[in-house]
């Protein structure tokens, strides 16, 4: 990793920009008088090395080219045809020119970098166009993505620098990838074809795109896309799809009102956001209503704000807002119609010095403000990409991201195989791979992002579909640690979508306790590749099952191996009315093994629902079930059952009374509901 030249020498600690989100290698301390501010961090997603596209090093190119005089020539993306088309050739006939041979005086940046220097080309990619307003509004991205551009932008001073070589630099997959290019771009009349900048001598755009295309095969792959894909491609964020109208939002103020709370999280925070309608027919692909919004048409959201309404200090004093957002059409013009569009009377009702604040022009550049009510009216779709902050110290929410990469595979054996399909295949479902991860405090959310490879470089032979693919989450044993076989009691807390997106997300909160998350595509022997992120409010531990059952070790013949497995579920308790204001826990205990509930609070009828799973080298010796009442002096016992634990017993639910502890039956206050069941098979469960 390159360190910033500009920070002061010192002692480097592993840290975070909490004001950016982005996640830092290093960061300098030891020197009160480093300006803080400046953030001199050396950033993994700012300036870190990125693994070379097709073993492509752009210092290596651009300096042999530079010493032989030549322009560099991209042998991996030539300029011809099949770099342009598999099916659908362009309207016109195709001269691949260089921005020289363009203008007189090209650039990568005229003055800056803008959301309103892009414009869609004749290939439908409005969703990627799209991604690349959004990304022009984050500095802390588009330097990331397009790498060293000081260097790469033209010096009209120096001239014999120039090697005709570019490099962008992608999130693929979990991995940075730089991308080498050279600059001839398609024309057609001498004009570019695909997206291009409003000004005619700035090409970041059109170089992005190319080497965008160039990791998807060729600039037709690009035709229909998810803007959401393109923004985790520039940031490694993670992606949410809410489907507007499904949800009911423009129906249901609640939801609407908390809608916009999260969307103004996440753009305050730096996140990305666009949006689209959907269309039900081919035909309505990119057209347009009455109301100026287009159907098939993938918009950047460019602003969230709540707008005061009201002039002078009037305004101040009433403290009326209204909530609104702000989206940028790719194609750089047509724009919404309705309340609140560049010229419509509603403006009169917000001051001048909050209008000027929020740069309203009264122009067709395709950016334009809606009300939020009627946003989530018209628009069907919106995906929220959120840059997660994994800050150790941050002012804002931070998580803790485990990241893991599997594959759906075949295997004859049924232990091996791992692509048994959603939940609807019950014989095969539990051979799918799994994850196990724990909450640790008494409620806590949990992001999981689960993606499939891009599968667009596959649409030159016919294929490039994604797989529908989703997720389950189930609660188990506090004790697990091999393979899930069969479901108990096991309680699926949460199911995924199945959709084929690249990305299925899903935010769940979950109470304290064991989890196991089972990916899998819907259809049972289905191959692929994943990337699966586990985002916790605490360190989670996430890691993937691997082994069946205990491993039989060179001294299993000493020490003994287990001889059967044996699942207990403890429901709950009852009538445990002699302890008035009891906070109750139980411990399941065997062959020298425990697992232990929470407490619960004040309670003669708590309900645990918990379980322990034990592997038992001396399958006749039995289990004993405690319940304890909590108590900051000394934990008293409340009773006990012991359990034969055979694998003959019922599996059925049992309420049994409570006992005193040691060789007495004598019956205690209250029962305790379980189920317990025993297997010599030490994969049965």
């Amino acid at each position: 990793s390159s360190v910033n030249s500009d920070c002061p020498r010192g002692l480097w600690v592993t840290g975070q920009s909490a004001s950016d989100g982005n996640e830092v290698v290093q960061r300098f301390i030891g020197d009160t008088s480093a300006d803080s501010s400046q953030k001199c961090f050396t950033i993994r997603t700012m300036y870190s090395s990125a693994a070379p596209y097709k073993n492509q090093h752009y210092s290596e190119l651009k300096r042999n080219c530079i010493n032989k005089k030549k322009l560099f020539e991209d042998p991996e993306f030539p300029a011809t045809n099949a770099s342009i088309f598999f099916r659908k050739p362009p309207p016109g006939v195709v001269v691949w020119k260089r921005p020289g041979e363009i203008t007189n005086e090209p650039h990568l940046f005229v003055e800056g970098i803008s959301s309103h220097d892009l414009n869609q080309g004749v290939v439908g990619n409005c969703w990627f166009v799209a991604a690349c307003a959004c990304l022009a509004l984050k500095p802390n991205l588009w330097k990331r993505v397009i790498t060293d551009w000081k260097e790469q932008e033209w010096d009209p001073k120096h001239p014999e620098s120039y090697a005709g070589i570019f490099h962008f630099q992608f999130w693929i997959f979990g991995e940075w990838v730089d991308v080498v290019i050279d600059d001839r771009l398609p024309t057609i009349n001498g004009e570019l074809i695909y997206c291009h900048s409003k000004t005619r001598n700035e090409f970041w755009s059109a170089l992005l795109e190319k080497a965008y295309a160039k990791l998807s095969g060729c600039y037709e792959s690009l035709e229909g896309g998810n803007t959401g894909d393109a923004v985790v491609d520039f940031s490694g964020a993670v992606v949410e799809a809410i489907n507007l109208e499904e949800g009911g939002y423009y129906r249901d103020q609640q939801k609407q009102d908390q809608l916009f709370e999260d969307l103004l999280k996440v753009y305050d925070r730096g996140g990305i956001i666009s949006c689209s309608i959907k269309v039900c027919t081919p035909h309505e692909i990119e057209f347009k209503m009455a109301n100026g919004l287009v159907k098939g048409h993938a918009y950047s959201v460019t602003a969230v704000k709540k707008v005061r309404l009201g002039h002078g200090l009037l305004a101040y004093f009433r403290n009326e807002t209204i909530p609104l957002i702000r989206m940028r059409n790719p194609w750089g013009k047509i724009e919404w119609k309705g309340a609140w569009s560049d010229s419509s009377e509603e403006w009169t009702k917000v001051g001048d010095t909050e209008r000027h604040n929020l740069g309203i022009t009264v122009e067709d550049d395709g950016e334009f403000w809606m009300s939020f009510a009627d946003w989530c009216k018209f628009f069907t779709d919106t995906d929220i990409c959120r840059l997660m902050n994994t800050s150790v110290i941050s002012t804002h929410k931070t998580w803790h991201e485990a990241v893991h990469f599997g594959s759906w595979t075949k295997h004859a054996e049924p232990l091996l195989n791992r692509c048994g399909g959603c939940a609807n295949h019950k014989q095969t479902f539990l051979q799918n791979p799994q994850y196990l991860f724990d909450i640790k405090k008494d409620t806590e959310d949990a992001l999981i992002s689960l993606q499939q490879r891009d599968m667009k470089i596959h649409r030159r032979e016919g294929q490039g579909e994604n797989l529908s693919i989703g997720f389950g989450i189930y609660k188990v044993e506090l004790n697990r640690k091999y393979r899930m076989h069969d479901i108990l009691t096991q309680q699926c807390v949460a199911t995924s979508t199945y959709i084929n997106a690249r990305t299925v997300f899903m935010r769940c909160t979950l109470r304290q306790g064991r989890y196991v998350i089972i990916p899998t595509t819907f259809k049972p022997q289905t191959l692929g590749d994943y990337m699966i992120r586990v985002f916790t409010d605490v360190e989670s531990g996430c890691r993937e099952l691997t082994e069946d059952k205990p491993r039989v070790r060179c001294w299993s013949s000493f020490l003994g191996y287990p001889q059967a497995v044996t699942h207990v579920y403890i429901h709950g308790a009852e009538d445990l009315d002699i302890f008035i204001g009891a906070d109750p826990y139980v411990i399941i205990s065997c062959e020298g093994h425990s697992v232990q509930s929470t407490v619960k609070k004040d309670t003669l009828q708590p309900e645990f629902t918990t379980s322990g799973i034990f592997y038992r080298k001396k399958p006749r010796q039995p289990i004993t079930v405690e319940v304890w009442n909590s108590n900051a002096v000394k934990d008293e016992f409340m009773g006990q059952v012991v359990l034969p634990g055979l694998e003959n017993d019922t599996t059925q639910p049992q309420r049994l009374r409570l006992k005193k502890a040691g060789q007495t039956s004598e019956d205690m206050p209250g029962s305790i509901d379980l189920k317990i069941v025993t297997s010599t098979q030490l994969t049965a469960m």
